[in-house]
């Protein structure tokens, strides 16, 4: 499994335990908290993939560039 998917699952597991745990404390609701918990981590959880690719791409263009502002960039 790529780092990129692990780090996803990793942050999907902390945002639903947390979501959860929000809404059940607001609702009192186990169902209620449930749907809430599930649905707003799950697509933050595939924005957070996208959103981490994107900066990989940005990383390796400036690697590409060579330099950056006048400073050799090197990781």
């Amino acid at each position: 499994m790529s780092r990129d998917l692990t780090k996803t699952f990793t942050y999907l597991s902390i945002h639903l335990t947390v979501g959860f745990s929000v809404a059940y404390a607001f609702t009192g609701s186990i169902a209620l908290a449930g749907g809430i918990a599930l649905i707003e981590p799950c697509i933050n959880a595939v924005a957070f993939f996208f959103h981490e690719r994107a900066w990989q791409r940005f990383d390796a263009r400036r690697r590409e560039a060579g330099a950056i502002d006048g400073r050799i960039v090197t990781a």
